[in-house]
């Protein structure tokens, strides 16, 4: 509990807001990020929802474990399209089949293809 009281904290300081704006931003009482600050209650999922919807740079996976980074950037932009995979499936020099093949993208996504039955 202690990192992502650090990490809000750390939000605050990047968003350059006090406690109760932050509070205020989220739509939560000012007395529960006091609370949550000083170390005297945990965050609940609804807060924790809360915080990742109000801010698009936050990530809820560095929110909650600390993985990725802050600000959060998209890798990829929302008008690039995935580029297209070839789906013919052929016959191998040895007699295998392609059962599936697996197409990993760099924003973390994949898309499987499997063979149909003949």
């Amino acid at each position: 509990m202690e990192n992502i009281v650090k990490r809000i904290e750390k939000m605050l300081d990047y968003y350059e807001l006090s406690a109760s704006s932050f509070a205020d931003k989220i739509n939560v009482p000012r007395s529960s990020i006091s609370h949550l600050l000083k170390g005297r209650n945990k965050p609940s999922l609804e807060f924790v929802m809360k915080v990742v919807e109000a801010f698009s740079e936050v990530n809820l996976y560095w929110l909650l474990y600390g993985k990725g980074t802050f600000p959060y950037k998209e890798t990829t932009l929302p008008d690039q399209k995935k580029p297209p995979v070839e789906t013919k499936i052929e016959k191998t020099a040895h007699n295998k089949h392609s059962q599936k093949v697996i197409v990993l993208y760099s924003d973390g996504t994949f898309e499987e293809y499997h063979q149909k039955p003949s």
